[in-house]
């Protein structure tokens, strides 16, 4: 590759390296600054996400010139695949678990859709059938 081309791929690795880092931040200072449960949970699973999706992107265009044998672009899609699929599950059952221990305010909510089916299974009863 030409050393122009690699300067490119340098300067956009740095961009991008920088723009995952400063969302990351973002989402460390909003985990600190916001009041509740949910705004934390939100702003802890998207912008993090995004981050370090930007960081594995500009890690790997400095990997493409220098491929190495013991860190290659596939694990970087490995990493990236695990977190894409992992995360919102993660803050599914976090959300799931402020909402059952009461953690969560009801007053934020608009419409509160777990509460109905929580209630539809109290009154069928344990074993399926009604009470």
């Amino acid at each position: 590759m030409s050393d122009g081309f690699i300067t490119v791929l340098d300067w956009a690795a740095v961009l991008c390296i920088l723009a995952g880092a400063m969302l990351s931040l973002v989402a460390g200072v909003g985990l600190v600054r916001f009041p509740d449960l949910l705004s934390r949970m939100h702003t802890a699973a998207k912008p993090q996400i995004l981050g370090l999706l930007l960081v594995l992107v500009g890690i790997g265009l400095r990997l493409v010139p220098v491929e190495t044998n013991v860190f290659s672009v596939g694990t970087l899609l490995l990493v990236a695949l695990f977190q894409v699929l992992t995360v919102p599950v993660a803050g599914h059952i976090t959300a799931r678990v402020g909402y059952r221990t009461g953690r969560i305010d009801e007053g934020l909510m608009i419409r509160d859709e777990l509460a109905e089916r929580l209630e539809a299974e109290r009154e069928e009863g344990p074993d399926g059938g009604s009470r």
